[in-house]
């Protein structure tokens, strides 16, 4: 299974889902669903986005838990 570690990156960066959400364009609504894990994809414009405003690769963003 794949998960979401964007909570983490969001709190050791000091930001917070709104400022991300104003970055990127994407609702607060999607960025709390995938902050969350309660999403089951994710379109991959959405994650540059969120890679390119937290300065981040996508591997910081998606782990692997078996």
């Amino acid at each position: 299974m794949i998960k979401f570690n964007l909570d983490e990156i969001l709190k050791k960066q000091g930001k917070t889902m709104y400022w991300l959400s104003k970055q990127t364009g994407i609702s607060q609504n999607s960025i709390s669903k995938i902050v969350k894990n309660e999403t089951a994809g994710i379109n991959f414009d959405t994650l540059e986005k969120i890679c390119l405003a937290l300065d981040v690769d996508i591997e910081d963003i998606l782990k692997i838990v078996k």
